[in-house]
């Protein structure tokens, strides 16, 4: 299921999935807030074709051809508008993919393992390498950033990776975020210990890669569809840059700077391959 758009008239995005029914692709459409609607594309293998016939859509949505789908499939059924209002469920699903939710459902689990008496246990199981012999323990270059230490901090990050991370998946697949989310946990966490010690934790250095990414990919191949908007990215630049100069709170800089430079790099190569 893919998220093609979100409209504020009901109307007109039924009459875009009605036209879509005619050509035999299935949509749906959800409230997501007051006045405001989310079609989504049922069937992943008709995006391209979805997407094509939106933009016609959009530039001319009075068009007879709309109007006549309509009305064909109106004389088949007697029904009247109704829009009910999803499940934090269904929106958290319309949003991600599998990888994007089976990271937050782990960094849950941990975290309520550490909050109900294991937290050392967990720590000492899962954190960042810290000797020759765990350098070898291939999981602990990853598992770092499962960890988190409050409430704030593991709410924070899992927005943010639902929203990026279910972006990135969404529109370029789940084998570019798996391979984002272990380059960039790797890469942070190596940054991070060589500069503080091991001990951290936390998902905000991967976050601050699919910041990155994005970035540099709205930029340069806007095409694909991954975009993020300018308030939002100054907003977590300027959370970075505060980071290094606060002395308040214990947070991880250079796993948020490493993580962004891995995003661009990443990104960066992902350009050269489009254009190609």
């Amino acid at each position: 299921m893919i998220r093609l758009i979100t409209l504020n008239n009901p109307r007109m995005g039924q009459a875009f999935i009605d036209y879509m029914a005619s050509r035999h692709i299935p949509m749906k459409m959800v409230a997501v807030e007051q006045n405001s609607y989310e079609l989504l594309l049922l069937n992943d293998e008709y995006y391209i074709e979805a997407e094509a016939e939106l933009k016609h859509f959009l530039s001319e949505p009075n068009a007879p051809r709309y109007q006549a789908a309509s009305w064909s499939l109106n004389t088949k059924r007697n029904i009247a508008f109704s829009y009910a209002s999803p499940s934090l469920l269904t929106l958290i699903k319309s949003k991600a993919g599998w990888f994007t939710l089976t990271i937050i459902a782990l960094s849950f689990i941990i975290y309520f393992l550490q909050i109900f008496g294991f937290e050392q246990d967990v720590f000492s199981l899962l954190h960042f390498p810290a000797s020759s012999l765990q350098q070898w323990q291939l999981w602990r270059w990853v598992t770092h950033a499962l960890l988190h230490f409050s409430v704030i901090h593991i709410v924070f990050n899992m927005l943010w990776w639902w929203q990026l991370g279910g972006d990135i998946e969404k529109r370029v697949g789940s084998g570019k975020l798996i391979g984002l989310f272990i380059l960039s946990s790797a890469c942070s966490g190596l940054g991070q210990d060589w500069v503080k010690g091991i001990y951290f934790g936390g998902l905000s250095g991967v976050v601050y890669a699919l910041v990155g990414y994005i970035w540099v990919m709205g930029w340069k191949c806007p095409q694909v569809g991954l975009t993020i908007q300018k308030p939002v990215l100054v907003f977590l630049l300027v959370w970075l840059v505060l980071g290094f100069v606060q002395p308040f709170m214990a947070i991880a800089n250079t796993a948020h700077l490493t993580g962004l430079i891995v995003g661009v790099l990443f990104g960066a190569m992902d350009v050269r391959r489009y254009e190609k």
